[in-house]
């Protein structure tokens, strides 16, 4: 296979930087494509229709979430069939992926189709922007396939330790979503309409274009979809389960904090909404570290090389601590003019700087969450992730913000979010150094493991 990496030897710090940078290009692209519409939308439509995708898109994560989180089930499996050298099992684990994720995501698109008014009645969606809402998310919800797609191929890459050629397909998206979005929105006058399905469009074309490639190019062993075995049925339902619940819980956390944010009024939704595609920049680091992690930790546990595994842990929060405070203090000092890209309210305006500002030096300790749980999902942790994730969501992240949010209104938001994001870190921090993930066999005592790589538990 072309452009694979073995992260079973050699130089762990340069590996993290060389593999890392790829998918930080990669997440900095596929966060371009709400960003992208949001530039258009809000200077073509206004803050109405900014506020309109503001609030549908955390709901389309929230029923992509369950399938982006089997997907991230996908990237343990296959490292660790990737650092065991099995090739008749990563051939059975992959046909068992495909068609569990294709299945799971025609699913739930057509249940957030068919639900998608109760949902937005549920957030409370402001009456002025609820039609062009329903509009917006019904769209999304008819893509939701071809976004699944190009991302299962790029996880599936990586985790046989390709991170380049991914950029590739998400590349290609984002320049047709440029090129789309003023011409269906303005030109053919289809509004926020014609955002949705400029996304979709480029999404598809995309997912095509990845798998011609993948499977002329990089030659992934993909077979002709059939039933899995009951082994891999049962491995999948055991990791894939849990793994989609912690997005759930994630995404339908974001969810209810945007509800909390919609008691403002439009004019805060739209500017939270700007602030979050910002937001999710200084993400990127932690997100892109979380996933890298979790490949090259999950190539050196199949392997059964726990030293490196704990190298790879101290590496990950080296990186992430120095990478993150610098892009927070970029955000910091240019805050306003990064709004500005979205909007020209001023209320909305001062309202999306404030959050920023405020919430920007409290990343580096979502970017220790990040790295923790990308080492101990690699090995197969599931259920005890998707338990730190409702700590720190439903425990800490939600209500936090609803009690500052009373108490100090609308700038509290930023605040109650800031502060859960330390006191969730103390928790990740607790089970990576206490916790039994290191004791976890996937594959049933398959893969071998050397006398003297025998996993340490308090290591790292």
């Amino acid at each position: 296979m072309n452009k694979t990496h073995d992260f079973t030897q050699g130089n762990i710090a340069k590996q993290m930087v060389f593999f890392s940078l790829p998918i930080f290009l990669t997440n900095l692209l596929q966060t371009s494509y709400q960003f992208i519409d949001s530039i258009w939308v809000g200077n073509l439509l206004g803050a109405n229709a900014l506020g309109a995708i503001s609030i549908a898109a955390p709901v389309i994560f929230t029923v992509l979430s369950f399938i982006i989180g089997v997907n991230s089930a996908t990237l343990t499996v296959l490292s660790q069939r990737k650092g065991a050298s099995d090739q008749n099992g990563l051939i059975e684990s992959l046909n068992a992926f495909v068609v569990a994720l294709t299945i799971l995501s025609v699913l739930f698109g057509i249940i957030g189709f068919v639900f998608t008014d109760p949902i937005l009645k549920f957030l409370g969606t402001p009456d002025e922007i609820f039609e062009s809402t329903k509009v917006y998310l019904r769209i999304n919800f008819l893509g939701i396939l071809f976004l699944f797609g190009y991302n299962f191929i790029g996880t599936v890459l990586r985790a046989l330790g390709d991170s380049k050629t991914p950029i590739r397909f998400v590349l290609f998206a984002v320049i047709l979503n440029t090129v789309l979005d003023p011409l269906f929105i303005s030109y053919f006058n289809w509004g926020i309409e014609g955002a949705a399905y400029a996304t979709i469009l480029s999404q598809g074309t995309a997912f095509l274009y990845g798998v011609i490639y993948s499977v002329w190019k990089s030659k992934i062993p993909f077979t002709i979809p059939h039933l899995p075995d009951s082994k891999e049925i049962k491995r999948i339902s055991k990791l894939g389960i849990p793994a989609g619940l912690q997005m759930m819980t994630v995404s339908a956390g974001v969810t209810a904090i945007m509800g909390i944010v919609a008691s403002f009024g439009t004019q805060v939704v739209a500017g939270f909404g700007a602030a979050q595609r910002l937001d999710r920049i200084i993400m990127l680091p932690a997100f892109t570290l979380g996933a890298a992690v979790n490949s090259m930790a999950g190539q050196n546990i199949g392997s059964g090389k726990w030293g490196r595994v704990s190298a790879i842990s101290k590496n990950g929060i080296i990186l992430i601590l120095s990478v993150s405070l610098t892009i927070s203090a970029i955000i910091f000092f240019s805050a306003e003019s990064m709004i500005r890209l979205f909007i020209n309210d001023p209320k909305t305006i001062a309202f999306g700087e404030n959050y920023l500002k405020t919430v920007a030096f409290f990343y580096p300790f979502l970017g220790i969450n990040f790295v923790l749980n990308g080492v101990v999902k690699a090995a197969g942790a599931m259920v005890q992730v998707l338990v730190l994730n409702i700590i720190s969501f439903w425990v800490l992240r939600v209500p936090l913000t609803y009690l500052f949010s009373k108490w100090l209104g609308a700038e509290g938001i930023a605040y109650g979010i800031g502060v859960s994001f330390i006191i969730s870190s103390l928790f990740a921090i607790a089970y990576y150094r206490y916790g039994k993930w290191r004791e976890i066999d996937l594959f049933e005592g398959n893969q071998e493991t050397s006398d003297d790589k025998v996993p340490q538990k308090k290591n790292g």
